[in-house]
């Protein structure tokens, strides 16, 4: 069992599970909440909701009912998470594949072969976070630090940093999948060949009858009356 592909496993399928929880977040963004414990409003919108929720504990979340209104960044991050959480489900799988502790996926080369694909799939789901994640960011400080923006201003949401910790396990789980193919090559699996039980007192002929002049011992004159007694 390697180490290696159990803590790149570990890596990958938190980073899977931090990309699935950031896409289906709605704290993407959210607005400064104001001085005010009483009338406190602030607005969180997420990539597939709009939410707004007072000091009082009271909110309500309204989803984006059609998709050609939805600005175009938005549209783009979707697809693109919903294209990490696709390769991050297939490199899990691959993984589980790829490694050497479990009985499927064929030979010591085979599952080499689908644990650098495991290791190039994770990869692929943590670029594809990342950039979702960055290009939202850029989009929300690029309005906030416009002055020349008159409309509401937002701030970085929980769900961004929950996308890009989740990108960076994929990431070096997928590094650890691809560099565990030399551990694949140089320890091969064992294989035990049983050849059955032989007795002692074969053995011991064979012993007797190996050395020069030596012949086998009788196994009826080791045993007289006194070896009852």
């Amino acid at each position: 069992m390697s180490r290696a592909q159990i803590s790149a496993l570990v890596f990958g399928v938190g980073g899977f599970g931090a990309l699935v929880a950031a896409t289906a977040s709605n704290e993407w963004k959210v607005t400064t909440r104001a001085s005010s414990v009483i009338t406190a409003t602030w607005v969180y919108q997420g990539l597939w909701m709009n939410c707004a929720g007072n000091a009082l504990g009271s909110f309500h979340c309204r989803p984006h009912f059609t998709i050609f209104k939805v600005e175009g960044y938005i549209q783009a991050c979707r697809g693109l998470m919903i294209a990490a959480v696709s390769l991050g489900f297939f490199g899990s799988i691959f993984a589980l594949f790829g490694m050497k502790c479990t009985k499927v996926g064929g030979s010591d080369k085979a599952k080499a072969k689908m644990a650098c694909l495991a290791g190039i799939v994770f990869i692929l789901s943590g670029l594809c976070s990342m950039t979702s994640c960055s290009l939202y960011a850029n989009k929300i400080t690029s309005e906030f630090f416009d002055p020349y923006y008159v409309e509401q201003k937002y701030e970085l949401g929980a769900a961004l940093f929950i996308g890009w910790a989740g990108a960076s396990l994929c990431i070096i789980g997928g590094i650890i999948f691809c560099f565990s193919i030399s551990d694949n090559s140089k320890t091969p699996r064992m294989g035990y060949v049983y050849n059955g039980a032989t007795s002692v007192l074969s053995s011991r002929t064979k012993y007797h009858g190996g050395e020069g002049d030596l012949k086998p011992t009788n196994p009826s004159k080791q045993f007289d009356k006194n070896a009852y007694v």
